[in-house]
């Protein structure tokens, strides 16, 4: 069981009100702050988000849409090893795709993904700017380049005994299977422009080539968007913009 909050955050308060008289506003020590935490909880939970908001002279509302903005921060715990391997272009042509496939069949777990036993969280991430080393991959934000599969092998075989050259990260709590995305309860929550259909990222559904079908969807929910950014219309206004059956436009323009 780990140290209580409090007694941490005593421990930690003088290095707390080191960072904070850094900076002339304070709440520009929001960041380092919960990086602080983290690196001791391995993951920023509630109560770091109500003590920093608090610190910083932010609200609690405030402070948790900077910390779910940085995916550097980790609201559930996560693997003591944090592996995450690029996934770009000049990774794919240098064989990153086979990288990618011994992480998953060695660990027996996905992207975004931990493993049972706490040890490694799995990730598949976009470009790491090394391109001149790929494929390339972080452990714990630490760089490692010319990826084979061979050396996978080696890299985990040195984590699980404990000789890997970085530092695993601080886990207080054991982590649960996913790390984040579509097994989050938050992660089901869609536009109603995305609701019933097989892909979000089409959300007006497969053929909707000049948009009839998206606006058709959006009025059965009885909200659209409107030309000027930020603003919205009812079903009644929408029907002065919706086109015409079978005049072959979308909307139409007034005044």
């Amino acid at each position: 069981m780990r140290t209580s909050f409090e007694e941490l955050r005593a421990e930690l308060q003088p290095e707390i009100d080191r960072i904070v008289a850094q900076y002339p506003q304070r709440r520009s020590a929001l960041l380092p702050l919960v990086h602080l935490f983290q690196d001791r909880i391995g993951y920023a939970p509630p109560e770091v988000v109500d003590y920093v908001a608090e610190t910083c002279g932010v609200t609690a509302a405030q402070c948790e849409s900077v910390i779910s903005f940085y995916t550097l921060f980790y609201r559930r715990p996560i693997g003591k090893y944090n592996l995450q391997v690029c996934r770009n272009l000049s990774c794919t042509l240098r064989g990153a795709k086979q990288v990618m496939e011994r992480f998953r069949e060695r660990l027996g777990i996905d992207h975004l993904q931990t493993t049972d036993d706490g040890l490694f969280s799995y990730e598949e991430v976009e470009c790491l700017a090394a391109c001149d080393r790929a494929p390339c991959m972080q452990v714990n934000l630490r760089f490692v380049y010319d990826l084979t599969p061979e050396l996978v092998d080696e890299m985990i075989a040195a984590m699980r005994a404990g000789a890997y050259h970085v530092k695993p990260l601080a886990q207080t709590e054991p982590p649960p299977r996913e790390v984040r995305g579509p097994a989050w309860p938050r992660a089901h929550r869609k536009s109603a422009g995305a609701v019933g259909v097989p892909n979000p990222d089409n959300a007006s559904g497969v053929g909707d080539r000049d948009g009839s079908e998206a606006a058709r969807r959006l009025r059965r929910e009885g909200v659209a968007a409107l030309a000027a950014p930020g603003r919205f219309a009812d079903a009644q206004t929408i029907d002065a913009i919706l086109a015409a059956p079978n005049d072959g436009a979308v909307m139409e323009g007034h005044g």
